[in-house]
């Protein structure tokens, strides 16, 4: 019965404090019995009773019952990793004696999707756009399929796929053949972004703000922010991110940049951003806050993003201000910045972009962000260190500061309000001046660590060294693991970001994935100087085809299965792992051969292997995805 402790330890642990609560009701109860047995009202004064022979019994049965309630939330309040070594305690005798009966799913063989679907992206899918017309891109948001419409089939490659170019040659070019998009090749070629040579894409790192090339461009910028070249900026967002030629350009100067763009009418930008090899994820600023916690990016960029910061109320920039931390910088090159110079060439007027940039200065200055440098087609702002400012914003301005009906970090499917997330005043080490400097600040233990559920330096300290033992045995399982083999890595259920930590002086980056239901870490996450986001795995990631080398999850099933059908995550998990990628699934023994049987339904091949230490609850598979092509072009 022990694989039914397990399943339950899930959901269990929401119901602890109702559990533990029952004491509380116990004592209650206990004390009107006593008023009860001591007192009587007579003529409206309380006088005592004679017969107390029953309130000693009676009291230490309440005193027992409240200790067990206690006992009993303990246990059912511990977290996962907690409850299994609880029972594994208690199980006696080698896994082969164990009383756990593996979880058994029937061999399914999953058909081909139809090649149509070979860039499918479920929650962003254009052929459902015309359910969602609006004047802001509310279209372009998630809008996942109901489950009686998801795809239960394998998304194809295109025609001619091969493995891809491997980093950091990747970063230069990619085989047309795996990102065929001949529209944007047409559209943005005179612009620099890509062109097509041969059997290749070439990405000449040119863009629409930096015709001379993106080096030239980042050494401007460096020059308006010092802080960019001492490890002082470590993590960046670039919204409207083209082909990610400014993302990538950074990582060689210690910057780590999330890419972000929606999936519009520029079609594969996050999945040629993908196929180099640089961190990105599919994304709009619209209505909906963007999946980060707040005071998360040292650096926020958009050149010539074509997003409309003044409109609806500046609401755009509200967001842009709540996920920047304290001291950090919003860089904008593009309409209106040098507007006096450049009007002519952005098909307006003068007095429109005059107007434009007024608004935008007033509102930015009423966000707490100040004018930091400005020189030719770059303006720099930089984000109040401190909240002296928002102490003097007046109550009855626009935009106001945000009451507590919403937690500055909720942000997966939370609406974007108008009015300015103010950081907690009690970290003190927030502030980008204040944060350690990177690459110190990968093992210090952050502030935020305190709003984590037993979070403390001491957790923080031994994850480190756990994940440092676990990723050399994962080495020694898959021996790509650290070579230029696997480029694009997701931790899809990460507590601090341990796994990405071990793994910095590999040839790899890490998408750290924080369960919109698991206890918010990813602040912590950041604040270490490595990337995440938040997300619900019943659902499709935000993401193209394809894109990542190797999936990892710890006990993702264990916690998570009943909510999401295991079948479904393997699916998505194939849909967005390369063609000859891995799969490590550290798991308990419940489920393991069931992940196998699914994962041979999609051609993987699943081998089991024992953890690092052993353990007879938990084994580790390593999962490889076959390389296959259609075996026709028609829909079905």
């Amino acid at each position: 019965m022990l694989h039914s402790h397990i399943l339950f330890a899930s959901f269990l642990v929401p119901q602890c404090r109702a559990i533990m609560g029952i004491c509380v009701v116990k004592v209650w109860l206990l004390k009107l019995f006593i008023i009860s047995q001591t007192m009587n009202n007579k003529d409206g004064i309380l006088v005592p009773q004679q017969d107390k022979s029953m309130i000693v019994p009676v009291t230490i049965i309440f005193v027992v019952l409240c200790g067990f309630s206690f006992y009993m939330g303990i246990i059912f309040c511990s977290e996962k990793d907690r409850f299994l070594s609880i029972y594994g305690q208690i199980s006696i005798g080698s896994p082969k004696e164990s009383s756990i009966s593996p979880l058994q799913i029937k061999y399914i063989s999953f058909p081909e999707c139809s090649i149509d679907f070979q860039d499918y992206t479920p929650c962003t899918d254009p052929r459902r756009w015309k359910k969602y017309i609006s004047r802001q891109p509310t279209l372009l948001e998630r809008h996942c399929p109901p489950k009686s419409e998801r795809r239960e089939c394998l998304i194809p490659p295109p025609d001619g796929y091969k493995p891809p170019i491997t980093w950091p040659k990747s970063r230069d070019e990619c085989w047309y053949s795996n990102v065929p998009n001949e529209w944007i090749n047409k559209q943005k070629s005179s612009q620099h972004w890509l062109k097509k040579e041969g059997e290749k894409f070439i990405f000449p790192g040119g863009g629409t703000m930096f015709p001379n090339g993106v080096g030239k461009y980042v050494d401007l910028m460096q020059d308006l922010i010092p802080e960019m070249k001492d490890g002082t900026i470590r993590t960046a967002i670039d919204t409207g991110c083209g082909v990610a030629s400014w993302g990538g350009n950074l990582l060689d100067r210690g910057i780590l940049t999330l890419s972000l763009a929606p999936r519009d009418n520029h079609r594969a930008q996050i999945q040629f951003a993908l196929e180099r090899g640089i961190p990105a994820i599919l994304g709009v600023i619209s209505t909906q806050r963007l999946p980060f916690p707040s005071n998360s990016f040292d650096m926020a960029h958009c050149s010539r993003c074509l997003i409309p910061w003044t409109e609806f109320g500046g609401t755009y920039l509200l967001e842009i201000h709540r996920i920047v931390r304290p001291g950090g910088f919003w860089v904008l090159s593009g309409p209106p910045v040098n507007y006096k110079r450049r009007w002519r060439g952005w098909n307006t007027t003068i007095e429109a972009q005059t107007s434009d940039y007024e608004k935008l200065q007033e509102l930015l200055t009423s966000m707490c962000f100040k004018m930091f440098k400005e020189k030719g087609d770059i303006a720099v702002w930089q984000k109040s260190e401190d909240n002296n400012c928002y102490n003097k914003l007046v109550r009855d301005t626009y935009p106001p500061s945000c009451d507590d009906g919403i937690e500055p970090d909720s942000a997966w499917y939370t609406p974007i309000r108008p009015c300015i997330v103010v950081p907690d005043p009690k970290f003190r080490k927030l502030g980008l001046s204040s944060i350690s400097k990177w690459p110190e600040r990968l093992n210090v233990p952050p502030e935020r660590l305190s709003m984590v559920h037993r979070g403390s330096a001491k957790a923080f300290k031994h994850d480190n060294s756990k994940w440092k033992k676990q990723s050399a045995y994962y080495k020694k399982l898959i021996p790509e693991l650290g070579t230029e083999k696997i480029r694009n890595i997701m931790d899809m259920n990460t507590a601090y970001g341990g796994f990405a930590a071990a793994l910095i002086n590999d040839p790899v980056w890490v998408m750290n994935v924080v369960s919109s239901y698991a206890s918010n870490t990813l602040p912590v996450i950041f604040d270490r100087g490595l990337i995440g986001t938040f997300h619900d795995w019943c659902e499709a990631f935000s993401t193209y085809p394809r894109t990542y080398d190797l999936l990892h999850l710890d006990g993702f099933f264990t916690a998570e299965s009943h909510r999401c059908e295991v079948k479904y995550v393997l699916l998505e998990m194939d849909r967005i792992l390369r063609p000859n990628g891995y799969a490590v699934i550290r798991e308990s023994i419940y489920f393991t051969d069931a992940i196998t049987t699914i994962g041979k339904g999609m051609l993987w091949e699943c081998h089991k292997e024992d953890t690092e230490n052993g353990s007879s609850l938990q084994k580790i598979l390593v999962c490889h995805k076959n390389l296959w092509y259609s075996s026709n072009h028609h829909s079905r």
